[in-house]
């Protein structure tokens, strides 16, 4: 399921990033990646062990965390801190598929979910969209500032040269309570009609028999 959710970030809080952003230390992106994946990356990355990247890591994570839509379609149990690239004159990443195990806080976590919070506004740069591969066909992404793309991150995927300005974003991975893709998509589909059904009926016996079905279902399915 690949799922745009609007507005993570408002415009004060994605003003605060950018500032912070601007002070931030850049290093090479080829420091967070393995050797097969060194082939195909060139942009810039803020360390995550430095106070700029930690902080801005906090915020994000709380911003995202706030969001029901995003709740309802990751199920996080784990949500692995936020890690802020850039790319300018050129900066690509070509083709590739993200490592099914991340390491955070000393432990080793599951990366079930990909994401991608777009910090920059899209007429402010050309190319830098986010390419998505899966089933259905090849998607691209270029979000408005502030937006976020979530994905399986079984899937592979790239970024196009940014061949003017400059691309800000923040990426992130989550592992879920439900590991499989079509699990959590049936759940978020199940999810999201309740909640439009209690918006227009109210607590009633039918919406009190789909949230009982929505629970038992997590409830088989969950990893905890």
């Amino acid at each position: 399921m690949l799922l745009h959710i609007p507005q993570v970030l408002g415009t004060v809080a994605l003003q605060a990033v950018r500032e912070q952003l601007a002070q931030a230390p850049w290093a090479d992106g080829l420091a967070t990646v393995g050797a097969l994946g060194a082939t195909v990356k060139r942009n810039h990355q803020v360390p995550a062990d430095s106070p700029q990247g930690e902080a801005l890591a906090r915020a994000v994570e709380q911003a995202v965390r706030q969001q029901p839509l995003f709740v309802s379609a990751a199920l996080p149990r784990h949500v692995l801190p936020p890690l802020f690239n850039r790319y300018a004159g050129g900066e690509t990443y070509g083709l590739h598929v993200d490592g099914a195990i991340r390491q955070a806080a000393g432990l080793m976590l599951r990366a079930d979910l990909s994401c991608t919070l777009f910090l920059s506004d899209p007429d402010t740069y050309e190319g830098g969209e986010l390419v998505v591969v899966d089933t259905y066909g090849t998607h691209e992404v270029k979000l408005p500032a502030g937006d976020l793309v979530l994905y399986p991150a079984s899937s592979l995927h790239q970024v196009l040269p940014v061949t003017r300005g400059v691309r800000l974003a923040s990426f992130f991975w989550v592992q879920s309570l439900v590991r499989d893709d079509a699990r959590r998509a049936m759940l978020f589909e199940l999810d999201q009609t309740n909640q439009s059904l209690l918006r227009k009926l109210g607590s009633c016996a039918e919406t009190l028999a789909l949230t009982n079905q929505y629970h038992n279902l997590l409830r088989m399915w969950a990893d905890t």
